[in-house]
């Protein structure tokens, strides 16, 4: 019973440090001009941590209660998913080669993002379409504050600063629609169960 309930186990770890070992090569490495002026120093703090967040906050109040229950680490893995594609896009220097990379980084990783947390929390929402809005709505906050984060750190005295406009739109036009997708993933799993 034990081995069951921890057969995913592995799959967020394996997200968590595949994403934090290309961080330290990034952050530790020197000379390699493709990780340069993106904040991969604030990456190595930030996003172990943004990674764990939701595993701590599940662990803290659900699983400390219900001992019995199987974390979700399918969910978690999901979560932590988009911070290691924007971290393999970049040291694969894609985000420079492909010029719809960051496009599509930004609706993918919505998507798995929202995934993972709208099976956390939505899944036994009802009615539909309240699933539907808390998880788009969420998705929605979620891109604004990413992208202000994005700002912050590396847009406002970058060399990006005079397409950063339209590109903030974009990204946050397609992260909401990746978090509309997760949307319709999650009632659909939810429909099923």
């Amino acid at each position: 019973m034990e081995r069951s309930r921890h057969r995913w186990a592995w799959l967020p770890v394996l997200v968590l440090v595949a994403t934090v070992a290309q961080l330290a090569v990034a952050t530790f490495v020197p000379g390699i001009e493709r990780f340069a002026d993106k904040a991969f120093g604030a990456r190595l703090l930030a996003y172990p941590v943004m990674m764990l967040l939701v595993p701590a906050i599940w662990w803290l109040t659900v699983g400390r209660g219900h001992p019995e229950k199987e974390p979700p680490y399918v969910a978690f893995a999901l979560i932590m998913l988009g911070f290691l594609v924007d971290t393999t896009g970049n040291s694969l220097d894609l985000y420079d080669t492909v010029t719809w990379w960051d496009d599509m980084n930004h609706f993918v990783n919505w998507f798995f993002l929202l995934s993972g947390i709208g099976l956390l929390i939505a899944r036994d929402l009802t009615p539909r379409w309240v699933q539907l809005l808390l998880v788009t709505g969420l998705g929605c906050l979620l891109a604004l504050g990413w992208e202000i984060g994005e700002w912050y750190t590396f847009i406002r005295h970058g060399t990006e600063l005079d397409t950063a406009y339209e590109d903030t739109l974009g990204d946050m036009t397609l992260g909401s629609c990746g978090a509309f997708l997760a949307s319709l993933l999650v009632a659909r799993v939810a429909s099923r169960q």
